[in-house]
């Protein structure tokens, strides 16, 4: 048994952008995720710590992202980490990490 499965709670770094593969669409955005910094028993200060993660999400969740889902906002999100690969034109291998998200829920929507 394997389980491929990733909970973030996190901010929206960008609003989302909309593309359409063969009429389906799909929502790209970062998420930043934060560990809050402390002090260590001996004293030593341990800063905070911003994880990024690009987040994808099809269908009607791409719909929903594109009408709600603003820089700033607060998400909630359950889903799967897939790792692609490719060339670039310059010919350098590239590999990135995403989130395909299975759900999400808005927290709460940035202040204007």
């Amino acid at each position: 048994m394997s389980v491929n499965k990733v909970i973030l709670v996190g901010n929206v770094g960008q609003d989302p952008e909309i593309r359409y593969v063969e009429k389906r669409p799909v929502a790209e955005m970062s998420l930043a995720t934060t560990e809050r910094g402390y002090r260590t028993s001996s004293g030593v200060d341990i800063p905070e710590r911003t994880e990024w993660h690009r987040l994808i999400m099809w269908d009607s969740a791409a719909d929903t992202a594109e009408k709600y889902i603003r820089k700033g906002t607060k998400l909630f999100v359950e889903g799967k980490l897939r790792t692609r690969t490719w060339v670039d034109r310059a010919g350098v291998a590239r590999k990135v990490t995403e989130i395909y998200v299975d759900n999400f829920d808005i927290l709460s929507r940035p202040q204007t």
